[in-house]
């Protein structure tokens, strides 16, 4: 079963195209379906996804809240289908990188969807094994 895709931009400072992101994010989440994560995959089985692209102040609390570590990140993902992507994050990681910004926004989708999908980034050969995978998304989607 493939979940409905919703992407919110509930943040101002920094401009996105939310219907964009919401076309790739499905084409996305269809994609990371064809990979076995290797346990569970919730991705499958949630009703809905919703991607929120948020300020640095709230991705801050977030973290800071759920993972107790200060400052901002690029992505938090939780179990239950909810991606919060920073775009002021991707907008100083597009620079850094020599990327655009909708190149990183969809890079922290398939980062968010994938862990939906039962990935795990923790250990090396994990966080190995999704860089790869996020790559080939990456491609395909971007077709």
């Amino acid at each position: 079963m493939m979940p409905k895709i919703m992407v919110r931009n509930l943040q101002r400072k920094v401009r996105l195209d939310v219907v964009d992101l919401e076309e790739f994010a499905s084409k996305a989440a269809a994609l990371c379906l064809k990979f076995t994560p290797g346990n569970r995959t919730d991705l499958q089985q949630l009703p809905e996804v919703f991607i929120l692209i948020v300020s640095d102040a709230k991705i801050s609390n977030l973290h800071r809240r759920f993972m107790n570590e200060a400052g901002p990140t690029d992505v938090i993902t939780f179990q239950h289908g909810e991606i919060f992507i920073s775009a002021e994050m991707a907008r100083r990681n597009a620079k850094r990188f020599a990327s655009s910004l909708a190149r990183e926004l969809r890079l922290y989708i398939v980062h968010g969807l994938l862990h939906l999908h039962g990935f795990d980034d923790r250990n090396e050969a994990g966080a190995r094994k999704m860089e790869k995978i996020q790559q080939k998304i990456l491609a395909q989607a971007e077709l």
